[in-house]
């Protein structure tokens, strides 16, 4: 396949609970990224149930399309590509974007990427104004993933360490439901963790061994259940010193991973991408332990931290200049160690 310098490219994501497409030019140009949220709907069961989001995405997919290519206004006719991310994430959910767009792709005779939506996260990077120069390491974190990356290159991802349990985010979502905080836990426990001194309770920092870049929270997470069970938890004010402690203890293990893989890679750059980068706190602290080291921090704006399919549309118009395409044979995939 020839190279295409000036390509427009309908991105669809629907990896978990949120819809979303997106219309991207030359692989950074974002001309429209539209967002159909189900938070609203799985709040009331403290997390987010497969069947209902797939439910959802099925309703919704038609309508984002229709409004990413209206808002980026262009004809269906000038689109030149496809990309859908094709996992990691829930299979029904992962089904209803990657059915949608294989569809779309072939009705118009057009190629299709289906894109790694971890990768996609890296990509978000390059649609900063400034994105970080390679190498550089990088954290993707979110609800179901906590990876660190050695980036080389715009197709060079070297996994370096991952959760062994509990993401990062899924921690935020747990503790919060243990608090009787609601769904999704990231937003309100920071939002609580700003009233209060974070290094009044004393929560274990779950490092595990030196010379490993992996994480594990479910310790962190026990240990505040055991927490809550031996004291009395009612007041707001109780439960946002254990917000802050609980906060304070995950940033310091990301800071201190992040740091320590950029020395053993010797980078100047981290890098930090996915819906718990949304977290400014988290954002600050690492940017100020990274600063002390001679390291310089870079995130996404907010709007490109959680699940977004622009990132997927960047992705996928490298695959595509690559001849990285998919076929209508082509599945969905859950699990993945990209």
């Amino acid at each position: 396949m020839g190279l295409k310098l000036f390509m427009i490219i309908l991105g669809i994501e629907s990896s978990c609970d949120e819809t979303a497409a997106s219309i991207i030019k030359d692989g950074t140009h974002i001309l429209s990224s539209i967002i159909a949220s189900q938070i609203d709907v799985h709040h009331k069961y403290g997390g987010v149930v497969p069947e209902i989001a797939s439910r959802m995405h099925v309703e919704a997919i038609g309508p984002v399309v229709d409004e990413a290519i209206k808002k980026a206004r262009i004809r269906l006719s000038d689109i030149d590509a496809v990309a859908a991310t094709r996992g990691p994430g829930l299979i029904g959910a992962l089904l209803v974007g990657f059915s949608f767009a294989k569809a779309f792709a072939w009705a118009r005779k057009i190629p299709l990427a289906g894109v790694n939506h971890l990768e996609a996260h890296i990509y978000s990077l390059f649609l900063m104004d400034h994105p970080p120069e390679f190498p550089f390491i990088t954290l993707v974190v979110s609800g179901g993933h906590t990876n660190i990356y050695h980036v080389t290159s715009f197709d060079q991802f070297e996994l370096m360490g991952q959760t062994r349990d509990d993401a990062a985010g899924e921690a935020f979502d747990k503790v919060a439901k243990m608090l009787g905080l609601g769904y999704p836990g990231g937003p309100v426990i920071e939002r609580l963790a700003k009233t209060c001194d974070p290094d009044m309770i004393k929560f274990p920092r779950p490092l595990l061994e030196k010379n490993s870049f992996d994480f594990s929270f479910s310790g962190l997470k026990s240990a505040v259940a055991r927490f809550i069970h031996d004291h009395e938890v009612t007041s707001n004010k109780k439960k946002a010193r254990i917000a802050a402690s609980f906060q304070e203890a995950v940033i310091d293990v990301v800071a201190t991973k992040l740091i320590r893989a950029a020395k053993a890679k010797t980078c100047s750059r981290i890098a930090i991408t996915g819906g718990v980068s949304a977290n400014q706190t988290l954002i600050q602290k690492v940017t100020k332990s990274a600063k002390a080291k001679g390291i310089t921090t870079f995130a996404p704006p907010i709007e490109l931290c959680g699940d977004n399919a622009a990132m997927i549309a960047a992705r996928g118009h490298r695959m595509i200049q690559l001849g990285n395409t998919c076929c209508l044979g082509h599945d969905v995939f859950s699990r993945t160690r990209i």
